[in-house]
């Protein structure tokens, strides 16, 4: 041990390196990445399964961001998604966590409920004469 104090869990060696508490390391790393829930990521994943059904998508991509979830949905891989439900917790209070977002970055619906945002893939039918 050294003969210099202690300071709110920083603990100093003789060599002049600092040690900290293991509960301080854990509390300063980086949060873990926002995440779909299982039930969030059901519900998107039964509209990709129906529009794939019917020919309109053919990909999918998920990325697991610091701030925020992406679901991005592609006609072919290689192209810009056509779609990206994103889950973003720090909107939740103001303007809803869920959001649709189309190829040029225009929110198509925003939410507070997963399942109300996704209503805008919902067609209407339409009567043929």
């Amino acid at each position: 041990m050294s003969d210099q104090p202690e300071t709110a869990g920083r603990l100093s060696s003789s060599d002049g390196a600092n040690v900290i508490e293991l509960n301080q390391y854990r509390q300063s790393t980086d949060a873990v990445p926002v995440m779909f829930h299982r039930r969030e990521l059901d519900a998107i994943l039964r509209i990709y399964g129906r529009m794939v059904g019917e020919g309109e998508w053919k990909d999918y991509a998920i990325d697991q961001l610091r701030d925020r979830a992406v679901f991005s949905v592609f006609k072919r891989s290689g192209e810009m998604p056509l779609y990206r439900i994103e889950k973003n917790p720090k909107l939740a209070a103001k303007q809803g966590a869920f959001s649709v977002t189309n190829t040029h970055g225009m929110i198509l619906k925003r939410g507070h409920d997963l399942q109300q945002v996704l209503k805008v893939f919902d067609k209407v039918l339409k009567l043929i004469d």
